[in-house]
């Protein structure tokens, strides 16, 4: 059985968590690959809505095992705030949830400094999380992984070199209180117990169930677009949520990966949080409708989503990047009852046609969308389970996906609920 792959193709929002917990009927396991509680994936069952940030989105179904990867940094203390709402909601999770050993904390001064940075630096539009200051961490060799926080001495020689470091920027740049380290020792103590038995020891753990004929699905959070490498830079997240993010975030080789189902899940329309380049963006009232409509909000922050028309172009470069086999189309609903819909299937720069994806910020901000204009359709395809009884005016607007990106619509989402989708 083939291993399953979920990335979001734009930026992020996508709906990934529907999809991946509608997967995982036949999966053993589920790993997330990258981020850190900056996601939010949100399923609904039976109108009971789970947001999760750091938990993979395979947690409600039962039996199936969800592990947090090491290209994840984890903050324990919403963590263990996602588990008591597990517990609330009556989902039991003991011996279902494991965290690889190398994957790195996410502490409290790591969010301070990633509010100070968007307050005095170039405003990127985070979750203010403290993803990115963690990542720089780890980067730099400054960082704290989850098994680390059992060797006292490694952990207070670390943070007092890292401390230093940051309570000199406190000083001189920001401005700004001192991190003093014996608190930060005393809120590891405070949890490490706690999170012990969720700690695997050895980190190639994923590669150990796939020998075994485990058949595992690869969660990404964020989009493709957001890449660090690859996104709109520098209005990206910390993290590669890419193809390639994989890899190097769950312990697995190429050989493991190299036959899964690499499935793209595309919104039906555009949306995109925070800052940076967004050319098919709607500013005006039809872009406000269909935030209204299509409830777009951030499910972290709750911030308001920007929307606009479908960009094809993006998505092309999206599927070149991933080597996406088929594409998971989420929120076709929200487009019932519009009379005309656009799609981007070109770029104009300068009077000059464009037809490929710029990563260079400045550029992308200066182009001119070309739309294809589709007939839109009146009635409410809510919760349609069939291919055959959505209007024709929406099966020709997936038939133009299809054919425009050579890739073939695997599942297509009509509601909020789990089993209200159409699988092709």
């Amino acid at each position: 059985m083939k291993h399953i792959i979920v990335i979001g193709a734009q930026w992020g929002d996508e709906g990934k968590g529907k999809i991946v917990d509608f997967l995982s009927t036949e999966i053993d396991a589920v790993v997330r690959y990258q981020g850190g509680a900056n996601a939010g994936h949100t399923i609904f069952i039976k109108g009971k809505k789970f947001v999760l940030h750091l938990i993979p989105s395979g947690i409600v179904r039962e039996g199936v095992l969800c592990i947090i990867g090491n290209g994840v940094v984890l903050d324990p203390f919403a963590f263990f705030e996602e588990l008591e709402i597990l517990t609330t909601n009556g989902v039991n999770y003991n011996d279902r949830i494991f965290i690889l050993p190398n994957a790195h904390l996410v502490l409290p001064f790591h969010k301070i400094f990633d509010r100070l940075s968007e307050d005095k630096n170039q405003k990127i539009g985070t979750t203010g999380k403290g993803i990115g200051p963690a990542y720089a961490d780890k980067y730099s060799r400054l960082g704290i992984r989850v098994i680390d926080i059992f060797n006292d001495d490694y952990i207070k020689d670390q943070l007092n070199v890292n401390i230093k470091i940051k309570n000199t920027l406190l000083n001189n740049f920001y401005n700004d209180s001192e991190i003093v380290i014996e608190d930060v020792f005393n809120q590891i103590m405070k949890i490490r117990d706690k999170l012990r038995s969720f700690i695997i020891d050895d980190a190639t753990f994923v590669s150990n169930l796939i020998a075994t004929n485990k058949r595992i699905l690869f969660e990404g959070a964020q989009g493709s677009l957001l890449d660090v490498d690859f996104g709109t830079y520098p209005f990206v997240t910390s993290s590669n949520p890419t193809i390639g993010g994989v890899l190097t975030g769950s312990g697995v080789s190429l050989k493991d990966i190299k036959d899964s189902e690499v499935i793209g899940v595309v919104k039906a329309y555009s949306t995109r949080v925070g800052e940076g380049p967004f050319p098919t963006e709607i500013k005006n009232d039809l872009g406000e409708y269909l935030r209204s409509k299509g409830n777009e909000y951030g499910a972290t922050t709750g911030r308001p989503r920007r929307c606009g028309w479908l960009d094809l172009v993006a998505l092309m470069y999206s599927k070149q990047i991933n080597g996406f086999s088929s594409l998971a189309i989420t929120k076709l609903d929200v487009l019932s009852g519009l009379n005309k819909i656009n799609v981007c299937i070109d770029y104009e720069l300068d009077g000059n046609e464009l037809n490929y994806f710029p990563v260079e910020t400045f550029t992308l901000s200066k182009v001119v969308p070309i739309y294809k204009e589709f007939d839109g359709w009146e009635e409410s395809i809510q919760g349609i389970r069939n291919f055959e009884k959505l209007p024709q005016n929406a099966k020709n607007y997936l038939h133009f996906i299809e054919d425009f990106l050579k890739i073939k619509i695997k599942i297509i989402s009509t509601g909020f609920e789990r089993d209200d989708s159409i699988i092709l």
